[in-house]
């Protein structure tokens, strides 16, 4: 295969980061889309000239010039577009998070399970590289993670083709549409699987005064989650919605027997005011509790990763594991039962 074709479904906001990242990939070319927007099908098509602009996601599926799929489309269209795809034709697929938005979804996700194993779901988070360091460096550094505390404190959900991320019946809930981040990261930190959850949250600030054909968004902006796990670690997740004046969006901290290593993230660097000079530089903090002395590093992301999306460069590491898989025919580094979970 010399070089990899993509077809990419959905090039609204995150479909065009996927793109702009696909671009900086050695052997790999945007080949066709399918977007029924217009307007977001024009901004997809303006980013890879000559690409095949389709009219279904039936035939998108069906082009013999494309070696892999994204799915980048609205949350509840995830399920559906992942069965029909994998329906008409055995083709490495990268769907966008969540996974699905119904339990009623889950019967369908089991039978794809089960037939192809190898669907790789997007879980950014992972890669971004401050917290890749967390992840790599923390057993060493706590002795073996009993807390992990995940707090992001970000801007509200921005304006998004016919307001479909309003309502909890398109996204899945707050929770599920942006924490399941964190709920997949709490997974890859520590052992063994959840078996309690304890939350409290609300809608206390963010979109009360919308309307969008009658009806008030229903999306959660604030709140709080207890994850307990069968091997004894806990985890907690702090989100508030209405939160842009931080300084770091994410900050995440494990702590153990050994000491506490954590990870702070900055926010998109589009959002960073230019009045209080260069934004923030990703860091990494570990701090042993003998000898005491906490130590602080520099992750910094290269500018061009920054400049192809909101994700800390995340969205390109992550493409050059998926293209790596789709050329060795490897399995998937998040697979569905990750995603489901």
């Amino acid at each position: 295969m010399s070089s990899i074709r993509y077809g990419i479904a959905g090039t609204g906001m995150m479909g065009q980061e996927h793109i702009r990242n696909i671009a900086l990939l050695d052997g790999a070319v945007f080949s066709a889309l399918y977007e029924p927007d217009p307007d977001m099908r024009a901004a997809g098509a303006a980013l890879g000239p000559g690409v095949r602009v389709h009219d279904t996601f039936e035939s998108l599926v069906a082009d013999p010039f494309i070696d892999c799929l994204v799915i980048a489309s609205p949350n509840h269209l995830h399920v559906e577009q992942l069965e029909a795809a994998l329906t008409a034709r055995p083709i490495p697929v990268l769907v966008e998070k969540p996974l699905y938005t119904s339990a009623d979804q889950l019967g369908a996700l089991s039978a794809l399970a089960a037939r192809d194993p190898a669907v790789w779901v997007a879980m950014e988070y992972r890669y971004m590289p401050p917290i890749a360091t967390l992840i790599r460096d923390a057993v060493d550094v706590t002795g073996g993670i009993k807390m992990l505390t995940i707090r992001e404190h970000r801007f509200p959900f921005l304006p998004k083709v016919g307001d479909w991320n309003r309502f909890n019946r398109y996204t899945g809930g707050t929770f599920v549409e942006k924490c399941c981040h964190f709920f997949d990261l709490m997974r890859l930190l520590l052992p063994g699987e959840p078996i309690r959850v304890m939350a409290s949250a609300g809608q206390a600030v963010n979109h009360l005064d919308e309307h969008y054909g009658g009806e008030t968004p229903d999306i959660l902006d604030h709140g709080y989650a207890i994850v307990e796990f069968d091997s004894g670690c806990r985890a907690l997740l702090e989100l508030s919605m209405f939160a842009e004046g931080s300084r770091f969006q994410e900050e995440i901290s494990a702590v153990g027997p050994a000491g506490k290593i954590e990870a702070l993230v900055p926010g998109p660097t589009r959002f960073w005011p230019e009045h209080l000079g260069a934004p923030p530089v990703p860091q990494v903090i570990v701090s042993p509790r003998s000898p005491k002395g906490p130590r602080t590093v520099d992750v910094p992301v290269a500018p061009s990763l920054l400049a192809a999306g909101d994700h800390n460069g995340s969205t390109f590491y992550q493409h050059q594991q998926f293209a790596r898989s789709v050329r060795e025919r490897g399995a998937a580094a998040v697979s569905l039962f990750d995603g489901a979970m």
